[in-house]
């Protein structure tokens, strides 16, 4: 076995532990008032609606209206907008068009006692109302669920409406041809003449168009247009033109939302859960350490180490330690991934262990216990740990932003299943990081130590 040198048991340790404690506490730093996270800790995990509680709700059209794709499309855009303006960024929402429902939901706001659920969804679900105005001055700004600017509430010149949603007849995402090939939204328009009016009054100047209080696009008007035909052009990518022809159409839907059913999430209770979780894990690990440790002696400690880092790590991927990993909400299926990769990380663990007690009982030096019995357990360990990996992508890529199978399962689905599948493999990562490569590594470096070159310490006969 190639000998590893002392001093890596001790610098990966340390490495190891420093990250399991920034990664659970954060830091911050505190200059008088301002407080500045500087690294995100477990405290800065975004909980979903089944921990910190929230609303949920199910809208569908009224009168029974049988809603095509684009329109269902532009009812969620709606109810997106409309979240935005009510300051909730941090919602869940699908549009299941096979049954033309829209489930949403969202948190309880932030030290609010006397938020009303019922007033929030009424006032989700309302008629749109789109317009055309003159300029593009609003009163404030906000940031919506994917850090963009919002601009709300129009101002002086541009409170006057020029022309309402009931004009537009459609928009779609298109591709501008004449000029530079980028995506642009296509408008059709029911009176031609109303629009020709204000491309004539309003050319070379800017025509804001606003969904209730927000502003969503802000055209300069490069040209007359008298046939009913206009197209607004920019940097779209294809999505963005497709978002926002969404949110025109939504100004034209012809039917009404109405709310299919509503519930609501204590707070209360998803906390106590969370506090009663939190404890169960902590004894959990206690129990699981100390078994580990009279088993298996010196490889059950170095284990323990090991399996204090992957839990460091796991919770690093969720609460945003890491810049590269974006924020993810924590749900209780997310928790049962992070709970089910930790047993996997103590089975692999497990399985190197007694693989080296065998090779010891066998007859074999440490170290050539330590090298065979980390051999003989790679593989067993590998084709578990990468079975679970190809259901977690699999179920990331079924049941995530991609919604392959939401056409059976619907939608409302899609978003429970795909946490439970990020947090198993971002745990199952963790475990060949940790429980794998350095268990192994800071093993081969303590039999370095002549104190710790006894048979008995590492689970095997004599001395």
């Amino acid at each position: 076995m190639k000998r590893v040198s002392k001093p890596v048991f001790f610098i990966t340790a340390i490495i190891i532990l420093a990250l399991s404690y920034f990664a659970i506490f954060g830091f911050t730093t505190q200059y008088g008032d301002i407080k500045t996270t500087v690294i995100k800790g477990i405290n800065d995990i975004r909980w979903g609606i089944d921990i910190k509680g929230g609303v949920e709700a199910t809208f569908k059209p009224a009168g029974d209206v049988d809603a095509t794709d684009e329109e269902m499309e532009a009812a969620k855009a709606v109810i997106e907008t409309r979240l935005v303006s009510s300051n909730i960024t941090d919602y869940e929402l699908y549009a299941d068009s096979a049954s033309d429902r829209i489930i949403v939901r969202f948190p309880w706001k932030e030290d609010e006692k006397n938020f009303d659920p019922e007033a929030a969804i009424d006032e989700i679900s309302a008629t749109a109302q789109l317009t055309f105005r003159p300029g593009n001055s609003y009163a404030s700004t906000d940031v919506d669920a994917n850090g963009d600017v919002v601009y709300k509430t129009p101002t002086g010149d541009t409170e006057q409406i020029l022309m309402e949603g009931s004009n537009v007849k459609s928009a779609s995402p298109a591709i501008d041809q004449e000029n530079t090939g980028n995506y642009c939204v296509a408008l059709n328009l029911k009176d031609a003449s109303v629009f020709k009016n204000i491309t004539e009054q309003y050319l070379n100047q800017t025509v804001s168009i606003w969904m209730d209080d927000i502003m969503i696009s802000a055209p300069t008007v490069s040209s007359v247009i008298s046939n009913g035909e206009a197209t607004i052009t920019g940097t779209f990518t294809a999505q963005e033109a497709t978002d926002l022809a969404n949110k025109i159409n939504a100004g034209a839907l012809p039917f009404k939302l109405e709310t299919a059913s509503f519930g609501t999430i204590s707070p209360t209770l998803g906390a106590s859960s969370l506090t009663a979780m939190a404890y169960a894990g902590i004894a959990a690990v206690i129990l699981i350490a100390l078994l580990m440790i009279i088993v298996f002696r010196l490889p059950g400690f170095i284990a323990t180490i090991a399996l204090i880092g992957q839990v460091g790590l796991m919770i690093a991927t969720v609460s945003g330690f890491f810049p590269v990993f974006s924020s993810f909400t924590m749900t209780l299926p997310g928790i049962a991934g992070l709970i089910l990769s930790i047993g996997m990380g103590v089975d692999a663990n497990i399985i190197t262990a007694e693989r080296i007690r065998e090779e010891l009982r066998g007859g074999k030096t440490i170290d050539m216990a330590i090298d065979k019995g980390s051999k003989n357990s790679f593989s067993a360990i590998f084709d578990g740990n990468v079975t679970v990996i190809i259901v977690a992508l699999i179920l990331l890529l079924v049941f995530g932003p991609t919604n392959i199978l939401s056409g059976i399962f619907g939608q409302s689905t899609t978003g429970t299943i795909y946490a439970f599948g990020y947090t198993l493999l971002m745990g199952v990562i963790s475990n060949f990081v940790m429980g794998v490569f350095a268990s192994r590594l800071m093993l081969r470096s303590v039999s370095g130590f002549k104190p710790l070159r006894k048979k008995f310490l590492y689970g095997g006969v004599g001395k």
